[in-house]
């Protein structure tokens, strides 16, 4: 296995991350084209098409979100209960694909804020027992790649939505329902594709069966290591607030409206670019370096963010807000899966994700009220200092449990070689 060490074959190393792992990234990409394809023009269509308020379009996105949040426990405590991750998966995929239809053929707001619940609900279902099921297809030698892959896919489909709606908006001269109409294609090749192609491993044998995830002795079951992670990565989502930050900042210093959109298309593309090599390298390296650097990076980028500065300036910050999401997104996922045990990595990504989700609803609510008061550069400042928080905590708990964020491979290579020197005359 020596060639998996070897950074001129990186190549090889793409190739041996299992079919299953590639299928599931695809599902992810075609699912976010899209999703994005309508959630790029939805607000404006709820405004100019259907006349509906700002304020109603902020309830719409702030109960859809919370919801798949909440969801995501209870979805991932019934993968583990099941001892079944893929029937979930396919269920969620499926409940989105179905959804997309709404949107084309809806009449009025009701009718749209109900599929976009709908829709919010199938991510919710399908989400945490997606990320447990990549982590028992994956080797443990390849795991940080393999959720790094899955990153990149899924961040891919996050830039090429938005622009296909541009193209298509272009091409038909501003009809919204043909665009929602396309949008439904990539949804239902995503179902098929996990259908089809995605086999759920085995389950091992004589792994414990989980008849109540979410109790308290469970819950405690699920280990230190764990709970410093989420606890770890619920500060650092507070200093990653949300990106629409990013595009007032590129508004501010000078942006034309018309080219709003790039920001989020070279953030994308960044992210997309370094979550794969970010993952591979984790499997080489101890992950809570490869997050020293992404915190660190993050730092950097609201630094650049906070400076009164002009465009380069916003668009060095935003290619290094990208980085750090590729540093640190799939690493984060990785060491959940580190360190849950398996019976219990649905609950475990559950609980993962909806810290992420309340932290990230809280960082954005704080984010406001400092922009509103004190201007952008407090804003940024602000998610510097709790950026510097979480890489605190992250050097504390390198300190305190050395093991964690070494890869497994390293770790019996090392024991191979200590059992040797022992018995060595």
């Amino acid at each position: 296995m020596e060639h998996f060490e070897t950074s001129e074959n990186a190549p090889i190393r793409l190739r041996t991350i299992p079919a299953g792992i590639w299928a599931l990234g695809f599902v992810s990409l075609l699912m976010d084209v899209s999703s994005e394809m309508i959630h790029a023009l939805l607000p404006i269509y709820l405004v100019t098409a259907m006349g509906a308020s700002m304020v109603t379009v902020g309830m719409i996105e702030g109960v859809a979100e919370a919801t798949a949040a909440i969801t995501k426990v209870f979805s991932g405590a019934l993968s583990d209960w099941l001892g079944k991750r893929k029937l979930l998966a396919v269920i969620g995929y499926g409940l989105a694909a179905v959804t997309k239809l709404v949107f084309p053929l809806a009449s009025t707001v009701g009718w749209v804020m109900a599929a976009r619940f709908v829709d919010r609900i199938g991510k919710g279902i399908r989400d945490a027992p997606r990320d447990a099921l990549v982590a028992d297809i994956a080797p443990p030698h390849l795991r940080g790649a393999s959720f790094g892959l899955r990153q990149s896919l899924d961040t891919v489909g996050a830039f090429v939505g938005p622009l296909l709606a541009i193209g298509f908006m272009w091409l038909t001269f501003n009809q919204f329902q043909i665009v929602f109409w396309v949008a439904i294609l990539p949804g239902v090749l995503a179902v098929a594709l996990l259908l089809v192609v995605v086999k759920e491993p085995a389950r091992p044998a004589g792994l414990r069966e989980v008849r109540a995830p979410l109790s308290l002795p469970e819950l405690r079951s699920l280990g230190s290591s764990f709970w410093l992670v989420v606890c770890v990565a619920t500060v650092f989502t507070l200093a990653r607030f949300s990106e629409a930050f990013l595009i007032l900042r590129a508004q501010a210093m000078g942006l034309p409206i018309v080219l709003i959109p790039l920001v989020l298309v070279v953030m994308n593309v960044i992210y997309s670019l370094a979550a794969y090599p970010a993952g591979a390298l984790s499997d080489r390296v101890n992950r809570l370096t490869m997050l020293i650097i992404g915190f660190s990076i993050l730092i950097a980028a609201d630094l650049v963010l906070a400076r009164p500065g002009n465009l380069a300036g916003v668009a060095l910050g935003v290619a290094l807000w990208g980085l750090h999401l590729g540093f640190t997104q799939g690493l984060l996922a990785t060491l959940v899966a580190d360190t849950a045990p398996p019976e219990l990595r649905g609950t475990a990504f559950g609980i993962f994700n909806l810290s992420g989700g309340l932290s990230l609803l809280a960082a954005s609510l704080l984010a406001g009220m400092l922009w509103d008061n004190f201007g952008p550069q407090m804003t940024f400042l602000a998610g510097a200092g709790f950026t510097a928080l979480a890489l605190l905590g992250l050097g504390l708990v390198r300190w305190r449990v050395p093991a964690l964020g070494r890869n497994q491979k390293t770790e019996t290579e090392e024991g191979t070689t200590s059992s040797q020197s022992e018995t060595r005359p």
